[in-house]
């Protein structure tokens, strides 16, 4: 039975390889834009009441975010009392970058998930392109700023190793690098649109694993030094228990800020990697919706998370109402 000459089966041979190649590699740069804006996606009934409910709702969480983050703003330039100076720095990169989620990245959002549902494609992939750049630049910097955050509390139990080491001058230098290194390189999204994502991907990791060590250095330094406590005599052991009290409240607020952002965060991990797969694209659609809503709501909760967690914070935020009150009561 003939087969052909050799040249035209390896011929036929090397088409298939440079097809599959293609395919391949054009799955995550091509396939996956195009199913960002795609009308099948959203012509069911189901889909677009959940999408007008999920577009609401961030108009909701991007008031809020802006609000909230604005008055902690404001009441982190009046709190004078909160110490160290590298904290009150980290905060506000903290809170700038929330706002930010709320005047940019939720209305981009928004604006894409109306752009779907109306139909209009020639602008759905700009605004998600604008969108996806916001985003993982602002989750990148509220990442490395948390993780900056455990290292500052780790150093501030080691106070002699704090006064030498952390000053303003560092931490503002700190803060300006972690915005423009991440601006930078999710920029380069126009040559490749991968590269954001390895970015963020490699700083995931590299965050974790930093604050679980600072994390676990703080508590056993803790437990060490309330062990220390407990040998000293009766004079001096007034003062100690307060300055690990302090110690305790400042990391507790760290923490709190870091779990929350783990718990937004994480659903949104998942359905990410799902999402990458071409055949469960539809099935996922509506849970990237929401797990996007989850990553936004981050935002809007940490401002709470000052009021309740630092005091300092908390009068500021107090003080500045009431004056606002005060000034539109006249």
């Amino acid at each position: 039975m003939s087969r052909g000459p050799p040249t035209v089966i390896t011929e036929h041979k090397d088409r298939r390889v440079m097809a599959k190649a293609n395919f391949s590699g054009d799955l995550t740069q091509k396939t996956f834009k195009q199913q960002l804006c795609r009308a099948g996606l959203t012509a069911a009934a189901e889909t677009h009441g959940q999408l007008i409910f999920l577009s609401g709702l961030n108009i909701f969480l991007s008031i809020t975010a802006v609000l909230g983050n604005t008055l902690i703003l404001v009441a982190l330039r009046k709190a004078s009392c909160l110490h160290p100076r590298s904290s009150k720095i980290l905060l506000r990169s903290l809170a700038v970058s929330d706002l930010c989620v709320g005047l940019i990245s939720e209305p981009l959002t928004v604006t894409y998930w109306m752009s779907e549902l109306n139909g209009y494609w020639n602008i759905c992939h700009y605004v998600w392109a604008a969108g996806y750049i916001a985003s993982i630049t602002l989750c990148v910097v509220s990442l490395l700023t948390l993780t900056a955050i455990s290292v500052e509390r780790l150093l501030v139990l080691l106070e002699m190793r704090y006064r030498r080491v952390v000053t303003s001058k560092l931490t503002y230098a700190i803060v300006i690098t972690l915005w423009v290194v991440s601006t930078a390189i999710t920029t380069m999204y126009f040559w490749n649109f991968l590269i954001p994502l390895w970015y963020a991907f490699a700083v995931v990791i590299l965050c974790l694993v930093t604050s679980i060590f600072a994390y676990t250095k703080i508590f056993f330094s803790l437990r060490r030094y309330q062990v220390q406590l407990q040998s000293q005599t009766q004079r001096n052991s007034q003062e100690n228990p307060i300055k690990i009290a302090r110690h305790k409240k400042a990391v507790s607020s760290a923490l709190w800020l870091q779990l929350s952002l783990i718990a937004c965060y994480l659903p949104h991990g998942i359905v990410t990697t799902l999402w990458t797969n071409n055949e469960l694209f539809s099935s996922v659609f509506l849970a990237t919706k929401y797990t996007v809503t989850s990553v936004f709501l981050n935002s809007s909760l940490n401002p709470i998370l000052y009021c309740w967690k630092i005091e300092e914070v908390r009068q500021a935020v107090k003080d500045t109402i009431r004056q606002m009150l005060c000034c539109s009561s006249y």
